[in-house]
């Protein structure tokens, strides 16, 4: 005598995940893509305080710390100056970015090694004051 055995019913498939981690990666390039990371400051500044308002933090930033060292990127002193004639926004006013305490013919005497290098516009950032 045979045994006769009835076919099992197959299993369900079971849902997969791929597309999802596929729509979680492209979700993670696409942030990482629009993302602007800023560069980090060469030098802690503070800046001098001001009644008028502070225009936006956008373009290049040139550092001027307490001792009156300058940074630009990851650059500083005199390598700093040099690399502000090849900056991208070059249409843009230059930012500087001068600390509070530093002396202000260090300030005075930054203009004309600025305009040898070409920046002929350039905006002294300040913190609004608490009116």
């Amino acid at each position: 005598m045979t045994m006769q055995f009835s076919t099992p019913k197959p299993r369900p498939k079971a849902e997969s995940i791929v597309p999802m981690i596929n729509v979680v990666f492209l979700l993670l390039i696409f942030f990482l893509m629009t993302a602007q990371i800023a560069p980090p400051e060469p030098f802690e500044v503070t800046p001098p305080t001001a009644a008028a308002e502070d225009p936006a933090d956008t373009g290049d930033i040139l550092y001027v710390s307490a001792e009156g060292e300058f940074g630009f990127r990851d650059l500083k002193g005199d390598d700093a100056i040099a690399a502000l004639s090849e900056r991208e926004n070059a249409n843009s006013p230059l930012l500087i970015r001068a600390d509070a305490s530093v002396d202000a013919s260090v300030v005075a005497g930054l203009m004309p090694r600025l305009a040898g290098v070409g920046i002929t516009d350039a905006t002294l950032l300040t913190a609004a004051t608490g009116e």
